[in-house]
């Protein structure tokens, strides 16, 4: 049982969890830097340790910083919150190694889900549908003959990427080598990785989201779905769960496949699974 968590972030998730470890009896220790000093946050935790100067770079996305404030404060476990180190595959590891709980994805499958394509291809295994799209990364050698076999309108995605940045939509043929340079270029600048892939655009889907809940050793749950089709520059505006005007037959397939895929995996922690929703069908979203 988790005694003290340190919390790796800040703002409204770090309030959330506050919220939740006061419920079960832990304590807790927010961290800020020297220009959060009056975050909300801090008002609530049971401790409080400065980690750095306001350049995350230097606070809230340095590991070494941050595994020494839960030293300093005798925390036996880290939660990442979302965003900066959540995510973060040596993170994870790294607490891990130091003896503490991490809260959320062990790291193996942090490296498994963070890249769309060994993501994608996981997913596949576990017969979770997906989108037709390219076996792989595309390069430009073989971008064509990928986007032969998709056929027209395809959109080329950033395989390490989110929120619309190397994403391109593709109309013609005489525009993938164009496209897929752009999209590489665009991907190694907002993520280090200029891997791209290939899928089949799908013009009118709703964008529908099933959480899932896993233990660590086999065992998992879902929480059934939302639909978050309503969106502004590829950022969610609202939510409505559960989503609408899905049958239950169609519903029930896939909220099933997605347990499955979690337990196969064995996943550990909260997760979230990305649809598109088309014509009474469900594709993984990548």
């Amino acid at each position: 049982m988790i005694k003290k968590l340190l919390i790796a972030n800040r703002g409204e998730i770090a309030l959330r969890i506050v919220r939740a470890c006061k419920a079960l009896g832990i304590e807790t220790v927010g961290i800020y830097s020297t220009a959060d000093a009056n975050l909300m946050h801090l008002r609530f935790v049971d401790e409080a340790i400065c980690i750095g100067k306001p350049n995350a770079n230097q606070s809230y996305l340095d590991i070494n910083t941050i595994l020494t404030a839960a030293e300093i404060t005798g925390a036996d476990a880290i939660h990442p919150g979302y965003g900066f180190l959540a995510e973060n595959a040596e993170f994870a590891e790294r607490v891990e190694e130091a003896g503490l709980t991490f809260v959320g994805p062990n790291a193996d499958h942090i490296r498994l889900m963070g890249n769309k394509v060994s993501a994608i291809n996981a997913m596949k295994k576990a017969g979770v549908p997906t989108v037709p799209g390219s076996v792989g990364a595309v390069t430009l050698h073989n971008a064509e003959e990928q986007a032969r076999h998709i056929g027209f309108p395809l959109l080329i995605k950033a395989a390490s990427g989110g929120g619309g940045r190397g994403m391109r939509v593709v109309e013609r043929f005489e525009e993938v080598i164009g496209q897929v340079q752009a999209a590489k270029q665009e991907a190694e600048l907002w993520f280090g990785d200029d891997t791209v892939y290939m899928e089949r655009y799908l013009q009118n889907p709703r964008h529908v989201e099933i959480q899932v809940l896993g233990d660590g050793n086999g065992n998992a749950i879902h929480l059934y779905d939302r639909d978050c089709s309503l969106q502004r520059r590829h950022q969610k505006v609202l939510e409505e769960a559960p989503a609408p005007d899905i049958p239950d037959d169609v519903r029930q397939p896939i909220l099933d496949a997605c347990v499955k895929a979690c337990e196969l995996v064995k996943y550990r922690g909260a997760g979230t699974f990305e649809f598109l929703f088309e014509n009474n069908e469900y594709f993984l979203l990548r």
